[in-house]
């Protein structure tokens, strides 16, 4: 299956469409909640606003396994409203405004959201420089009091339009590559709900007990996950998130999904390094092993704070991160098939 109608594109799709800047992740976490009782599931939510899934098993004595993905995506912020209605802005989580260019967004208000437009200035005569949110305006064509009823404030968080998102396929059709507005991390809760989809159909339990977590606020520091890890104390974490292509990354845009070995909190376990390695060859594939010096992930600050013994990350290597990413279709089956192996038949090996 190589088109649009793939079924991690078609979830892909539908998750997009909801957008879920930082702090702002409810209406995709409802939507989440709806799906999981769909499949017969009876999901548990908490005040921050992580929905789970508990699996009781096979062996209710194993270690507790939290398999998570975020839910929340970066974007910006209203810093402040000016006297012809335009918007000053900065970032919510990793975003550099020249990853947006003079594009579309979405800014959510208390009452209602409106459209603007990015505003970077006259190209004509202006010289190259590089542009910092200082120099970012949104053009909103509304007077302040029309903003006001909106509910629009100093706060209020803003997306890229949905329209603009994508998916977009590309490529040799026999092996294409996918565009859209960030994979992070809603392709990380789509390859959870396959595998949950997947478990509900088969009747299939994993080895060990298991959380399948739908986090919030990774893109902020993590919060989400760590509250999540402070309550139920699983023994080992371990995220579905991408792995960027940094500079001098060893890492290749084609079917196998990378494993991050270290980032800029903390060292992954590497007895889970060579397990999820090895799972992913019995699946049929291989898994690309990255350091990074930068970046993190909820597994390692989850890890930071003594939230769980046993860390690990992995999934889609991925291009232009933090902006109109690029994977091959191919990687989300693959990150389906090693989770999918890993989770029916590892039973708790020695740390390494």
């Amino acid at each position: 299956m190589t088109g649009y109608d793939h079924p991690a594109l078609q979830l892909f799709a539908e998750l997009l469409a909801f957008p879920s800047p930082s702090s702002m992740e409810q209406r995709l976490a409802a939507h989440l909640v709806r799906k999981l009782e769909g499949w017969g599931y009876a999901p548990q939510q908490d005040g921050a606003g992580n929905v789970w899934v508990r699996l009781a098993g096979r062996d209710a004595g194993g270690p507790l396994v939290c398999y998570a993905a975020h839910t929340d995506e970066i974007g910006l912020a209203v810093h402040a409203i000016e006297a012809d209605g335009r918007l000053r802005v900065g970032r919510s989580g990793g975003l550099f405004p020249w990853k947006l260019g003079e594009a579309p967004v979405e800014i959510l208000g208390d009452k209602a959201t409106i459209t603007g437009v990015l505003s970077m200035g006259a190209g004509h005569g202006s010289g190259a420089r590089a542009i910092e949110w200082a120099d970012v305006r949104v053009i909103t064509g509304l007077s302040p009091a029309q903003l006001a009823e909106a509910g629009v404030r100093p706060g209020s968080l803003g997306v890229p339009l949905r329209a603009h998102c994508g998916p977009v396929l590309f490529g040799d059709p026999a092996d294409p590559l996918v565009g859209a507005w960030t994979f992070d991390d809603r392709m990380g809760v789509v390859t959870l709900l396959r595998l949950l989809e997947g478990l509900a159909d088969s009747g299939e339990q994993p080895a060990c007990p298991t959380i399948v977590a739908f986090t919030v606020q990774e893109e902020v520091g993590g919060i989400g996950a760590r509250v999540l890890a402070q309550r139920e104390r699983p023994d080992v974490f371990i995220a579905i998130d991408g792995c960027p292509i940094t500079p001098g990354a060893p890492l290749v845009t084609d079917s196998r999904p990378g494993i991050w070995t270290r980032d800029r909190v903390a060292p992954y376990d590497p007895g889970l390094i060579v397990d999820l390695c090895a799972a992913a060859a019995a699946a049929g594939t291989a898994l690309q092993p990255v350091a990074y010096d930068v970046s993190a992930s909820d597994a390692s600050m989850v890890f930071e704070i003594g939230g769980a013994a046993r860390a690990a990350c992995f999934g889609q290597v991925r291009e232009n991160s933090h902006g109109y990413e690029v994977a091959r279709l191919a990687v989300f089956d693959n990150m389906l098939h090693t989770l999918h192996h890993f989770a029916m038949t590892w039973t708790g090996s020695a740390r390494a």
